[in-house]
């Protein structure tokens, strides 16, 4: 017998139905078409009555981390708010790391989460936790419905919080005896949140202190990507003058070719390009926050610089550095309206000259060399090659660890929607991040690109993506060292390694014992061939990328940093 809730129109809002048949009506009328999870009894009368809602499927992962990562990342490329669940205090605090990512990525997601009986509330329930408190600073908005009359309007109320403002992460804790009960409820049809204006006055005194700088610069964040306010953005960058850069783990906020962008602000970005941040008269901030990353443990911007920020949150405004101007606004309705006010404005020669300044020393920083080593795989060859054979449109996961200097330096990208890693810095995050993504664009290739640390961590969802018929690849670089833990071990405690070597399985043969495809790269010139297969390959891929353990990072070796340390110790 079918349950109600397929039942329900969208003109129909009263009816009676368990709470776990309410829990879904809602996630139906929210638009919702994934959702992640580790399965459990605690949240199995959800998980009965999705069984009758073709329009949602369930993704069954094998780690409640891997499902958190997976949502956060489907709700980046997609548009749509993630949706995940997990058990009580066990699954949800596994389910915590990327309930943090959002949070820190300013991701809508809403993590449901099954409670233990109400009548056991406080009593230390099997796996009991108390779920609303403990989440509480790590989400906007966190909620226990006891009550399933209630379910329509707290659980819509979880969809709205998580995408306005300032979008974020929702917890809503669902005791399981709540979802079996029966109740009359009503339900809501889906309201999408209004998008803030700029207050106009406030505006163009920005755009007069801009148009006056000697030397601007524009630096955006997750604001742009999430409002996909790209084209939008170049617009405003080309009416101006004014040379963009992107902050940390923003890469494809503005396309990396344009004659105006001047690159990144997060983890290793060169010291030649840092130093137009720090010579910049006015810098125009949009939708982005100053985070330690970006300001370089906040020693980036200087005290007469003069500070214009945008933001949908007016709390991110004037929170470490003093701001001239600060504008709450989506970024997207403040771009539009930049660019109407310099619609008829001409750029100088001067303005020119710099911009074509930075580029330049861009250009020479960061644009890859086919550089190939026969010892070893070279990254800066290896990201050469993997631009040079990728479409435009192929999106990257990127995980943790100091690997991903060399990604984040010279890969060049051109199309929103095609980098995705966590600016919250979790390990593990790249694989489920990956089939995530790709479940969103199933037609673009997808690259999770992790180190042997992160790798191992999460590899069990490849046996997710294989079982969903997800497609991705997944290079791993290979030095057998927690590289970025080693960097540091090495200044500050040069030659006095614990902890931080690693060993690693045969990949081939994992990837064979998992059922996909699976390859080894030691030289460079062996790279290009293996990814053409894994990009015609019907299956997940495992890319080994076998690196020298002495390079630690983009800018230094362990020998060099050992060397470093004992001339000034």
């Amino acid at each position: 017998m079918m349950s109600n809730v397929n039942t329900v129109s969208a003109q129909t809002k009263k009816c009676v139905q368990t709470g776990g048949q309410a829990v879904v009506e809602v996630l139906r009328r929210e638009g919702v078409e994934k959702t992640f999870c580790v399965p459990a009894e605690s949240f199995l009368p959800v998980m009965d009555a999705m069984y009758d809602c073709p329009g949602i499927q369930l993704i069954s992962t094998r780690h409640e981390g891997g499902a958190a990562f997976m949502a956060e990342a489907y709700a980046k490329a997609s548009g749509k708010v993630g949706v995940c669940m997990a058990t009580r205090g066990v699954g949800s605090t596994n389910l915590a790391i990327g309930i943090h990512t959002a949070f820190q990525d300013s991701t809508p997601m809403v993590a449901l989460i099954g409670q233990v009986e109400r009548g056991f509330r406080g009593r230390e329930g099997f796996q009991e936790v108390d779920l609303s408190d403990f989440y509480s600073h790590i989400t906007k908005w966190s909620v226990e419905i006891s009550d399933p009359k209630r379910i329509p309007e707290l659980l819509h109320r979880a969809f709205r919080v998580a995408q306005s403002g300032r979008p974020g992460p929702v917890l809503v804790s669902l005791p399981v005896d709540m979802l079996r009960e029966q109740a009359e409820v009503v339900f809501q049809n889906q309201m999408l949140p209004s998008a803030p204006s700029p207050e106009m006055s406030q505006l163009a005194a920005a755009n007069e202190l801009l148009s006056g700088a000697k030397n601007p610069l524009i630096i955006v964040g997750g604001g742009v990507t999430a409002t996909n306010s790209q084209d939008k953005l170049v617009q405003l960058s080309e009416l101006t003058g004014v040379p963009v850069m992107t902050s940390f783990r923003r890469h494809d906020a503005f396309p990396n070719s344009h004659k105006h962008y001047a690159g990144q602000i997060g983890l290793g970005p060169h010291p030649d390009l840092l130093k137009f941040v720090k010579q910049a008269d006015v810098i125009l901030a949009i939708g982005m926050k100053f985070s330690q990353i970006v300001t370089q443990n906040y020693t980036l911007l200087k005290p007469e610089t003069t500070l214009i920020h945008i933001d949908i949150d007016e709390q991110a405004i004037g929170k470490f550095y003093e701001t001239e101007i600060g504008i709450v606004s989506d970024a997207k309705l403040a771009i539009q309206a930049l660019a109407e006010l310099n619609k008829d404005a001409a750029v100088s020669s001067e303005r020119l000259l710099y911009c074509k300044n930075i580029r330049d020393v861009y250009e020479t920083v960061s644009l890859p060399k086919k550089i190939y080593q026969d010892d070893f795989v070279n990254l800066e060859g290896l990201v050469h090659d993997l631009q040079e054979t990728l479409p435009s449109n192929a999106i990257l996961t990127n995980d943790a660890g100091n690997f991903s200097g060399w990604f984040q330096r010279y890969y060049q990208f051109e199309e929103p929607k095609t980098y995705f890693g966590p600016t919250s810095g979790a390990m593990g995050y790249s694989v489920p991040a990956a089939v995530g993504a790709k479940l969103a664009f199933p037609d673009r290739p997808v690259i999770s690109i992790a180190g042997d640390g992160g790798f191992m961590m999460t590899l069990q969802e490849l046996e997710t993506a294989l079982r969903y018929e997800v497609p991705i690849i997944a290079l791993v670089i290979n030095n057998n060292i927690y590289g970025t833990i080693r960097m540091h071990q090495e200044k500050n405690y040069p030659g006095r390694v614990i902890g931080t070597d690693l060993s690693n399985p045969d990949y081939g043969m994992l990837a064979k014992a998992f059922g996909v495809h699976g390859e080894r790269v030691e030289r460079n010139d062996q790279f290009i061939p293996v990814l053409q297969r894994a990009l015609a390959a019907k299956v997940p891929t495992i890319i080994e990328v076998v690196t020298d353990p002495n390079v630690i990072s983009v800018n230094a070796t362990i020998d060099s940093l050992r060397k470093q340390a004992k001339s000034q110790g």
